[in-house]
């Protein structure tokens, strides 16, 4: 990317008489860094570092996470675990989620499925396969801030903070497909830049390839992968259109993302035809029907607004100057194709994933709908190595003006959803959905916005009193305490929130199953006044038959498969009043007085 803003800039990035620290008298540098760079200089070098970096990363995530041996998302690991055991081949069940979902996210994780012969074997395993993918966030920022100009060394060390933020490493600890979404959103820019910049017509044909096949998968992950196909043929179209590219790499580019996306709906339809009796996803259908009503607008811009607040301070205000940065590279004409290309699709993926989520949210006024994690944390790895970069490449003075603008940025959205909002913000918010809010924030207890965006423009505000001081020369230790602030914050998190969250769910998940002695070979009706969590769990924890949700009580009839029925406890009733009119041949089994739940067996 270039220097940033000023034309007046030197080629370094200063403007004229600007000293930065660079222009204090030379000293010899010590022998162990000469000895360091040496071995640099080997062909063999970066490439490891490279291979001992990403094992890093991935032992760091399993640390974290491979202890873990149940679904406590609910619904959504249960449904995408539901999915990826029929994509392993085992029989079919329930759909917890009650529609049916992307499946891209499922087929990386079915070998733990098919090879694991019980639900925690296989829950162990897709730590792993979560652990090896979303470590890949690290190789990918590597090659992202080499075409940002910045060193190997330089590029590696900013790799390296942007891994371990909470965004990246937190969901990777649950079965979700935000676990792969960073990578996949990685690689579709950075090869869109590769094929956008000067080269062979084969090379830059591969690039185009390797997006359009990004965007393709990254539709059959998530809804969220629609933005991503339809900013691909944007852009494919405008540069066959202008000419920005050699035609046959923008041939090759099309062939791709056409392949992918036949791909995804290939995938898409195998799977709604094992759930026959489920409807499919119908996120898109609701976000088009809500941004036509107008009295949803007002609300909805809100809701874009806290997405985007919550992106730009867990970016420790980073993707605010990103954000800022990539603005200027669109309208100025001092940046390349690719750059000022990319510095599009990155505004328009950040503006785009805040706006349907916010306008597919259900119409109630829980905290996370107006200020929520997950839906734009897939995109902080893209803005923070840019801000990363800005801090590294830009002329003082130039870094400054970004930051303020940003931090301007941050205070009109911040204001425009506290304003419209109001009382909402201050209900209970779940941990789970404001992780970083609530570390950056240093409590545990609830959302508090105003202390939130404190912590987070005090790290941006001394990363760039460091850089003012000391010139580029301390950037890169700058980055360094950031590495560590990154990786303490993601381990407080894991600490404070996720495995509190997980706790708080085991019975449901496990206990339940254990204490109702549910075998190997059951299959259970659950009735609709079930436990809500029970039932979304033991879709998956019965894992060798199968579970249905049916008005039992009311005198449905028992599928002819089913071998157990779950009901819930009439208080102060014997356990036979749980199933006023039993099926014939059908006996009370198990009851729990303290849960609440009576088990019935045929025969």
């Amino acid at each position: 990317m270039q220097p940033l803003i000023d034309s007046a800039q030197a080629p370094d990035g200063r403007r004229p008489g600007e000293d930065d620290g660079e222009n204090a008298p030379a000293t010899p540098p010590p022998a162990a860094l000469v000895r360091l760079r040496a071995l640099a200089a080997h062909r063999w070098f970066w490439p490891a570092a490279l291979l001992l970096g990403y094992l890093g990363q991935t032992a760091f995530r399993l640390v974290l996470s491979v202890h873990n041996y149940f679904p406590s998302v609910h619904a959504d690991e249960d449904s995408y675990l539901v999915i990826a055991r029929v994509l392993a081949g085992r029989p079919t069940t329930e759909m917890p989620v009650g529609v049916v979902i992307p499946g891209g996210y499922p087929l990386l994780i079915s070998p733990a499925l098919r090879i694991a012969e019980n639900p925690a074997t296989a829950y162990h395993l897709i730590m792993g396969i979560n652990a090896v993918l979303n470590a890949l966030v690290f190789p990918l920022v590597f090659l992202a801030a080499r075409r940002l100009g910045l060193s190997r060394p330089h590029a590696y060390l900013s790799a390296t903070a942007v891994a371990l933020v909470p965004p990246v490493v937190f969901y990777s600890q649950f079965v979700m497909s935000d676990t792969v979404l960073p990578v996949l959103l990685l690689a579709w820019l950075v090869t869109m830049h590769g094929w956008l910049s000067p080269g062979s017509t084969r090379r830059r044909s591969l690039y185009a390839a390797g997006t359009g096949l990004a965007a393709g998968y990254a539709m059959a992950t998530h809804d969220r992968g629609g933005v991503v196909v339809a900013l691909t043929a944007l852009v494919l179209v405008v540069v066959l259109a202008f000419g920005w590219a050699p035609r046959l790499s923008a041939l090759a580019g099309i062939g791709a993302l056409g392949v992918s996306v036949l791909g995804a709906k290939l995938l898409a339809g195998f799977v709604e035809n094992q759930f026959k009796d489920v409807p499919p996803s119908t996120v898109g259908n609701k976000v088009f029907e809500n941004l036509e009503n107008s009295k949803y607008i007002g609300t909805i811009i809100a809701r874009t607004f806290g997405q985007l607040w919550y992106f730009m301070t867990s970016t420790y205000g980073f993707g605010a100057v990103a954000f800022v940065l990539c603005v200027v590279a669109v309208f100025r004409r001092g940046f390349s194709v690719a750059e000022r290309v990319v510095a599009f699709c990155m505004i328009a993926m950040l503006f785009g994933t805040a706006l349907a989520s916010a306008a597919g949210l259900a119409d109630t006024d829980r905290v996370d709908n107006w200020v929520y994690a997950r839906y734009c944390a897939v995109l902080v790895p893209l803005f923070l190595v840019v801000g990363l970069a800005a801090l590294f490449r830009a002329g003082t003075r130039s870094l400054l003006r970004l930051a303020l603008v940003g931090v301007v940025v941050i205070g009109v959205i911040q204001v425009s959803v506290t304003a419209y909002a109001g009382s909402a913000l201050k209900e209970w918010a779940l941990p789970w959905t404001v992780p970083d809010a609530m570390f950056l924030a240093s409590t545990w207890d609830n959302l508090h916005m105003g202390r939130t965006t404190v912590g987070a423009l005090a790290v941006l505000a001394a990363c760039l009193l460091l850089r003012v001081a000391g010139g580029r020369r301390v950037v890169a230790a700058v980055v360094g305490c950031v590495t560590l602030f990154a990786a303490y914050a993601t381990v407080a998190i894991t600490d404070n929130i996720a495995e509190p969250h997980a706790r708080t769910r085991t019975y449901e998940a496990v206990g339940l199953a254990k204490e109702a002695g549910l075998r190997k070979g059951d299959s259970v009706v659950l009735d609709w006044d079930f436990d809500w969590g029970a039932r979304m769990a033991l879709a998956y924890e019965v894992y060798w038959g199968r579970v249905w949700t049916d008005n039992v009580k009311a005198g449905n009839t028992p599928p002819e498969k089913a071998t157990a029925v779950l009901l819930s406890a009439v208080k102060g009733a014997a356990p036979e009043a749980s199933w006023p009119k039993p099926q014939p041949g059908w006996h009370v089994a198990k009851y729990s007085k303290d849960h609440g739940w009576v088990l019935w067996r045929k025969g």
